[in-house]
């Protein structure tokens, strides 16, 4: 692959979300002109970094929740996260100036069918299986309910029936595995699309590298909202 550097943005790294989320990035980052090698979209590949065909570009792929740590803590300047993860995190070293309209889902709660659980008014704590415990701990909170958190990295639905929780918060897209799992969708806490984020300081200190990178996701989206509108 041939690659060709833009001016001034010498060392970049963007962080990369796996699995569907980097899917439907792909047209959007070839949009913007960030060409990786072929295998950063192969998931049987075990590389972790990836050149592209920017020679000053590179692409990490890690876990959704990890893009954020690694957007924050300056080891890649700019990212592609979900909203969920920016609301769990709540990191002050990002930015994030655009929304990808992408990775479409929400954050809600749920709760096992035919099971009355009362009225939420009268809650005062109540206890939730999440692997979002700060968002589901300010969301009760908010309404005055102290929640036990169960901090769990996945099998949420498995918590009611064991008796782990009465009620679980966590990302749906189609509702089909809550469903499997007797769970009923009771509230949206949050819907949620994919995110450009950056590093604070990236932007602070090489504003015309970074910031060049964020006019051309912009005009990517414009793009694609104009061919969809057509």
């Amino acid at each position: 692959m041939t690659r060709h550097p833009v001016p001034g943005a010498e060392g970049l790294v963007f962080a990369l979300p796996k699995g569907r989320i980097l899917k439907e990035c792909a047209p959007i980052l070839a949009g913007a002109g960030i060409h990786p090698d072929p295998d950063c979209l192969d998931e049987s590949s075990r590389r972790l970094r990836f050149g592209t065909s920017d020679a000053s570009v590179d692409v990490i792929r890690v876990r959704s929740f990890d893009v954020a740590t690694f957007v924050a803590f300056g080891a890649a300047q700019i990212g592609i996260c979900g909203a969920d993860v920016l609301m769990e995190f709540d990191y002050p070293e990002l930015y994030a100036p655009l929304d990808l309209g992408i990775g479409a889902c929400r954050v809600s709660v749920a709760a096992p069918e035919g099971v009355d659980l009362g009225d939420p008014s009268r809650w005062s704590d109540i206890r939730v299986a999440s692997k979002y415990p700060n968002i589901a701990r300010r969301h009760f909170a908010a309404r005055g309910i102290h929640a036990e958190i169960v901090h769990l990295n996945g099998a949420m639905e498995l918590a009611p029936g064991l008796g782990l929780s009465r009620l679980i918060v966590d990302l749906v897209q189609t509702g089909s595995t809550l469903r499997a799992n007797g769970l009923r969708e009771v509230e949206t806490i949050a819907d949620v699309t994919s995110r450009l984020i950056v590093n604070r300081t990236a932007l602070k200190t090489r504003p015309e590298a970074v910031g060049a990178w964020i006019a051309r996701f912009r005009a990517a989206i414009a793009r694609r909202a104009e061919a969809r509108a057509a």
